[in-house]
């Protein structure tokens, strides 16, 4: 027990690792030596664990799906307040882009042209989005001319840009960041007269990002943004 214990910590250990280097100097320059050094394992519990650096991509994109579904959860289609779902999500999304490098480096996989993996997060995103817009359109609490199309399109690349100051560390406050953004758009959103108001701010009750880092492995919680 004692020993499987140990071989789980250090999958996890390798695949935050991995997550830190991609994060760091991406995919095609992230190297089996610097992921194992930054682990503390030598190349050979590497490749114990994983057979290649392809291996240990996917295990890196497949824990940060893990991780944004938890955030996300699945479209609820009754909700009684759907854009104001999205505003606290995408607050949450924000928050563990910035403290979350496993998250962060499963983006950043989707935006690599020399990668090609079985798992878009951004498309898992940008669908999440794309089906509450619907929700709040059929609850009569979106705009009538807004084009759902164009609002995903801006949402999603509003948080591109974050991640991708995240990674570049030049963005000293993403909360303020996503409520400034949501101040500008909001007014277009909302339908004249919807109720109830939506707060730009969202609420500040701490989400709990349960994190499986492989598979079979033990969930661990952290607090790791606001929803």
């Amino acid at each position: 027990m004692a020993r499987q214990h140990r071989a789980l910590r250090t999958r996890e250990e390798l695949i935050r690792s991995a997550a830190e280097v991609i994060d760091d100097v991406g995919y095609t320059e992230a190297s089996i030596s610097a992921i194992s050094h930054r682990a503390g394992v030598s190349n050979g519990a590497l490749h114990f664990h994983f057979k290649s650096k392809r291996a240990l991509g996917e295990a890196v994109e497949l824990a940060a799906a893990r991780t944004l579904l938890h955030i996300t959860g699945r479209v609820p289609l009754r909700h009684p307040a759907p854009l104001q779902l999205l505003v606290d999500t995408s607050r949450a999304l924000a928050g563990c882009i910035f403290r979350d490098p496993v998250l962060r480096a499963g983006f950043s996989l989707g935006g690599d042209p020399t990668w090609q993996g079985t798992v878009d997060l951004w498309e898992q995103w940008q669908d999440w989005v794309e089906l509450m817009l619907v929700v709040a359109r059929d609850r009569h609490t979106l705009s009538p001319d807004v084009g759902i199309d164009e609002a995903v399109s801006i949402i999603t690349s509003f948080l591109a840009g974050l991640e991708v100051r995240a990674r570049a560390g030049t963005e000293p406050s993403p909360d303020r960041a996503v409520t400034g953004f949501w101040r500008l758009l909001l007014p277009r959103l909302v339908a004249e007269g919807a109720a109830p108001p939506v707060d730009p701010e969202g609420v500040t009750l701490p989400l709990w990002c349960t994190v499986d880092l492989g598979t079979g492995g033990q969930e661990r919680e952290r607090v790791c943004g606001v929803a």
